[in-house]
């Protein structure tokens, strides 16, 4: 039986705690239901016996603390809420638990902003880890040694999870599942919680908002320029000479204040306007592309798929609603 430790983190969202309860929950019962022993034994793991939650709507009954907790297989770690700093500092006793619990071989899994808990311990530096694309630019500012992977739903790296936004933690949960007790109860699990499975991207969800919590202000003017201008031809040696900076340093700056190089940066802010034409006018994808700058259909699209995972089609048709009831 493989002991999973739910963790019942101050401020915790309820949600991510009860919904992976009850997934690992399920699987215990279609064994029942088969003659056969459960998979999981679960416990609520608190540092005391009752924690309020989301925002003190509700308190949570833990089964056990951690200073009684044990030896455990897996942790989960669910998102936290809050003001971010608070969050960790509230929770900051889990910490050496968790890695105590780590070195001695037990897996770790983070759900959504629980990923900053995660990093905090320290056991995914120089490792991937995935959280809400919200939550981006605050992730890498705390946590500059740790690779933030803002496309994908789920990480998987040594023994260690973690999953993007929200309600991706199904997706975490759906994996470790498959992971235990097989492909079959993972596809059962989802038919009954109508999850749909194996989302490998939260690209067709983020929002980009522009890295601008960085003290570089020449770079932030930059910034603002192309915001301002991403429909007109804009190139490197331009925006080096309006800030009197030599073109090497400014793209070593670029991409240290914004983690994207100034490319990366255009094609961002193209693609944002080209989403939020696609979301709400009624105009085809050729139209799209000129509004944006772009009159290279091929390179329009394949930047368009990179960055949101669909192509533009594919993202007119998921998120137009004029489009999607013709």
């Amino acid at each position: 039986m493989k002991h999973i430790s739910i963790l019942v983190p101050k401020g915790a969202i309820l949600g991510s705690l009860e919904g992976s309860r009850q997934l690992f929950s399920q699987v215990n019962e279609f064994f029942k239901a088969k003659g056969q022993p459960p998979l999981f034994k679960i416990q609520l793991v608190g540092l005391s016996n009752e924690t309020s939650v989301s925002g003190g709507l509700f308190t949570v009954n833990s089964d056990v603390t951690i200073k009684d907790a044990g030896k455990t297989d897996l942790i989960i770690i669910p998102a936290i809420d809050g003001e971010i700093n608070d969050a960790i500092e509230n929770n900051r006793d889990f910490i050496p638990w968790i890695v105590a619990q780590y070195q001695s071989g037990s897996e770790v899994a983070s759900l959504c902003l629980g990923a900053f808990l995660l990093a905090s311990t320290g056991l995914v530096n120089g490792r991937k880890c995935a959280t809400h694309w919200l939550a981006e630019n605050d992730f890498r500012r705390m946590f500059p040694d740790v690779t933030l992977v803002t496309e994908k739903i789920i990480t998987d790296e040594q023994g260690i999870y973690s999953s993007g936004g929200a309600f991706s933690y199904l997706n975490l949960i759906l994996y470790l599942i498959e992971k235990y007790a097989g492909r079959d109860i993972a596809v059962l699990s989802a038919k009954v919680f109508a999850i749909e499975l194996d989302r490998e991207n939260q690209l067709s969800f983020t929002i980009f908002q522009g890295q601008k919590e960085h003290e570089d202000e020449p770079i932030k003017k930059i910034q603002e320029f192309i915001e301002n201008n991403f429909k007109e031809k804009i190139t490197i040696d331009q925006l080096a000479a309006m800030q009197a900076i030599g073109r090497r340093n400014l793209e070593r700056r670029f991409k240290k204040a914004t983690a994207n190089t100034i490319v990366e940066y255009i094609q961002r802010v193209k693609m944002e306007a080209a989403k939020v034409s696609l979301e709400s006018s009624r105009e085809n994808v050729n139209e799209v592309m000129y509004k944006v700058g772009y009159t290279d259909t091929k390179a329009f699209r394949t930047t368009f798929k990179r960055i949101t995972g669909l192509s533009p089609i594919q993202y007119r048709t998921k998120y137009n609603r004029e489009i999607a009831v013709l």
